[in-house]
């Protein structure tokens, strides 16, 4: 997934007739006193990294003065938030907040649709209000052949108590970022905070969107804006070589080609008392270069004390993987112990190869589990 900065997104949003603060990003504090100085007003200096809890951090700060400005975002962009270096600010307009509230639309996988959520609790993670206080949460289901209609929208507007003077804008801003989420074939959008002003109007003082990698195909101009500072080493390497990869925090990496046999995978070495440490999907078809870079990937994470392959030889031929994981392991010395299963389209030719390498090989799966949980726990 592509998550974009602050500032993407509510660009994205004015483009779609959302209102924003006025305001310009800055690489360094001397740019950051240049804007503060055009738009001869109080303004806020905002971190623009990836994550949340940027103010309780220290990376929002308002500045009364050009020089005040220059100085809060010299020492911002020397900050590193949750382990990200800060390397540009939004430098936005100060405004006169009366209420905060939230507004997102997001992908409900129970419902099978998109859901937009609203509540008056906003200014903080949605996350947070929905743990403590889910009551505050209004939700309506969108069905994707109508989209969002206006009673739903009112629905959410009574239900947070907005005021009836800004319920038509509240519906045009919640309207519009459902379009934001269709045309950017998104996960998320929100708003947060969505401000009402104490010049009673609405403004999105903060905006996200995470965009489906599956989609970047159609989106060029947001495959540009990724922020490679928010991935691992071995999250871009993957990226680059096609694959599909997640790094989770047990011992047991997984080389799998097919999302759902990866999942059935981890789920097994669960079920067996390991912990994977990895999600990864080669895909179909993957040629033995392919495998050997899955391989490179996987020993990077010094926590890994066994490497389980299971693979189901389609598209993917058994034999393909088995040499990639030789030539893989020519390069990579390592003395990780390796447990193989290798099913379908030259899986024997595979498993002779993997055999002849001194492998741990296996016919099932659950074998293949309960032999990487225990070589796993042999290592030191």
């Amino acid at each position: 997934m592509v998550k974009l900065h602050e500032y993407q997104s509510k660009t994205i949003f004015a483009r779609h007739a959302i209102p924003i603060p006025s305001g310009k990003v800055a690489s360094n504090a001397d740019e950051a006193r240049q804007i503060a100085a055009q738009m001869g007003k109080k303004v806020v200096i905002k971190a623009q990294v990836l994550v949340g809890g940027r103010g309780k951090a220290g990376g929002i700060k308002v500045a009364r003065t050009p020089d005040e400005a220059e100085q809060i975002a010299d020492r911002i962009l020397a900050m590193r938030i949750k382990d990200l270096p800060v390397r540009k600010v939004l430098v936005d307009e100060a405004i006169n907040i009366a209420k905060e509230i939230y507004l997102g639309v997001v992908i409900d996988r129970a419902a099978k649709c998109a859901t937009m959520m609203s509540s008056a609790a906003g200014g903080v993670e949605i996350e947070e209000v929905a743990r403590t206080t889910p009551e505050k949460i209004v939700r309506v289901q969108i069905d994707p052949a109508y989209g969002l209609l206006d009673y739903q929208a009112r629905e959410l507007a009574f239900g947070i108590g907005i005021a009836k003077p800004l319920v038509r804008d509240f519906i045009a801003i919640a309207s519009n970022l459902y379009r934001v989420f269709l045309e950017t074939d998104a996960s998320l959008a929100e708003i947060n905070p969505l401000v009402v002003t104490a010049e009673n109007t609405l403004i999105a003082a903060d905006g996200k969107i995470v965009v489906d990698d599956n989609a970047l195909f159609r989106h060029s101009y947001l495959e540009e804006l990724r922020d490679v500072d928010e991935e691992t080493s071995a999250e871009r390497e993957a990226r680059k070589a096609g694959l599909s990869y997640v790094k989770l925090d047990g011992n047991i990496g997984c080389m799998v080609n097919g999302a759902g046999l990866a999942m059935a995978t981890m789920d097994v070495i669960k079920f067996y008392g390991g912990e994977p440490a990895n999600f990864l999907d080669i895909g179909g078809g993957a040629k033995a270069d392919k495998v050997k870079t899955a391989l490179e990937i996987i020993l990077s994470d010094s926590n890994v004390k066994c490497v389980l392959f299971n693979i189901f030889g389609g598209i993917t031929r058994g034999d393909e993987v088995a040499r990639g994981i030789v030539d893989g392991l020519k390069e990579v010395r390592t003395r990780v112990p390796m447990v193989a299963r290798i099913v379908g389209t030259n899986a024997e030719e595979g498993r002779k190869i993997l055999a002849d390498a001194n492998m741990i090989t296996a016919e099932t799966l659950e074998e293949g589990a309960q032999k990487a949980v225990a070589a796993a726990r042999q290592v030191k």
